[in-house]
């Protein structure tokens, strides 16, 4: 439970004709609320094409309305087929607000995949929970609603508002945070809710906590082949698919030069205090020397480090040939990119057209256009103050560092925006242990009261004006 006030006593209050405040509520009394709130949540398929998103954003603002949030601040946006919720939770006006945010929409799920699983279904397996969105990021949108509930239940009042926002395509187009970011572009700082900050070992024991500070641009640009074509029995070596392919084989074997800031130098110094083995070696030294080749060979060898330090590029579609039994006239790839913070997507195709080599390949920046973002750092101290008091409420001691991940999330836009944004996710994970985007993705039931520990201590810590 949560420490952050005391109570008084009502007598007191109604003497000063202010509105009693009731009894904080434990944890464990809103688990069974979440839980509903999250089962429900996992059911409803909030992927690109099904329309789900605004069903999901009425729902959670039902509950908050149930709650005690008035009408008219609870506010649902509009974006094509998607929409974003936005909730003020009002405070006294003695400071400038701050944001929170997560997203409503995953990514699609084949059923075939999941192990006697279905995928929109909250389904408990030992230490795990499934489902899709258990992990991204469910668990904690349906945190953050838990609190906001929980928090106005309790008669909480910031000093200053604190606005959430619910995004409705982070996984596919981001359109909703570019309008949510662009209206609220004076708050003066944001939280994001999504990623893993947290790290166990494999053993489950706590490593460190990231505070994100950066994130890698996401691009993806379309490789196109052509050729002739014609009838199948006669062979030609002008084929769009060989050509296609050998160019991919370019791509495949090319690395972007070595790239680091200071977000990387220090989350590497931190990590390999925590590791053991070459690759931890390596980071130890790259952190001391970035023009440590051998170290960042080492670095670049690991797919789950190389984005740290390099602009990375790899294929992931494939389509070619129009009939069985004719020659292709066209074959096409993409390929995504995740882009170092300070390259640009321009550099980026003209990398990849320098590295095909044929100027019959064309590279074409694919739809959406890409938006790459400027880091958040250092981190502004009341939040770093804040962030590290929350986690050691259930790790004394663990070290939080600021760090960079190799993917993109809509913080980008709150950053464009003039909006510094901090990644603080609360649930803590053992590396590739979660399965998100993939099958049977999970999260460990360990870390959903966890969370609600976490928001409950911060949110209301930093609703403090300076």
């Amino acid at each position: 439970m949560s420490t952050y006030r005391t109570l008084l006593a009502g007598s007191l209050i109604l003497m000063l004709g202010c509105s009693p405040l009731l009894a904080a509520e434990t944890t464990a009394q809103v688990m069974p609320e979440y839980m509903g709130m999250l089962t429900h949540a996992i059911s409803v398929q909030t992927v690109k094409g099904k329309d789900q998103v605004p069903a999901l954003a009425r729902y959670f603002a039902d509950k908050l309305e149930a709650a005690g949030f008035a009408k008219a601040d609870i506010e649902t946006i509009p974006v094509g087929n998607t929409e974003a919720l936005v909730v003020r939770y009002r405070g006294k006006g003695e400071g400038k607000s701050f944001i929170v945010h997560g997203h409503m929409d995953v990514v699609p799920a084949n059923a075939e995949g999941w192990t006697d699983r279905q995928p929109f279904k909250l389904v408990r397996d030992g230490p795990y929970y499934y489902g899709r969105g258990v992990a991204d990021m469910k668990d904690q949108t349906v945190a953050l609603v838990e609190t906001f509930m929980r928090l106005k239940r309790e008669g909480f009042v910031p000093q200053r508002d604190i606005i959430l926002v619910l995004t409705g395509d982070e996984e596919t187009d981001e359109f909703t945070a570019e309008a949510v970011a662009k209206r609220f572009h004076d708050a003066e700082f944001a939280l994001d809710a999504d990623g893993w900050s947290g790290e166990y070992d494999a053993n489950l024991k706590p490593v460190m906590f990231g505070v994100v500070a950066a994130e890698k641009g996401y691009a993806d640009f379309l490789i196109t082949a052509t050729s002739p074509g014609g009838h199948s029995s006669e062979p030609n070596p002008d084929n769009a698919i060989y050509k296609l392919s050998a160019a991919m084989q370019k791509i495949a074997a090319y690395q972007f030069p070595v790239k680091y800031n200071g977000i990387t130098l220090a989350s590497f110094k931190a990590m390999s205090a925590h590791m053991h083995g070459p690759l931890a070696d390596a980071l130890r030294r790259f952190a001391g020397h970035p023009g440590d080749a051998k170290a960042a060979a080492v670095i670049s060898a690991d797919p789950a480090y190389v984005g740290q330090i390099r602009t990375t590029c790899v294929a992931t579609e494939f389509t070619s040939g129009h009939a069985r039994n004719a020659l292709p006239e066209k074959a096409t790839a993409n390929v995504n990119c995740r882009i170092f913070p300070g390259g640009t997507v321009a550099a980026v195709q003209q990398q990849l057209q320098r590295v095909v080599a044929d100027p019959a390949i064309e590279v074409s920046v694919q739809d959406p256009a890409p938006v790459l973002g400027p880091i958040s750092y250092p981190v502004q101290p009341q939040v770093m103050t804040a962030v590290t008091q929350a986690v050691r409420q259930r790790f004394p001691g663990l070290e939080v560092i600021p760090v960079m991940i190799p993917a993109s999330s809509d913080s980008r836009h709150f950053r464009n925006h003039g909006v510094p944004t901090y990644g603080v996710s609360p649930a803590f994970a053992k590396p590739g242990d979660v399965h998100a985007h993939g099958y049977n993705e999970r999260i460990l039931a360990s870390e959903l009261p966890a969370s609600l520990d976490f928001w409950h201590e911060l949110l209301p810590a930093l609703a403090k004006a300076k």
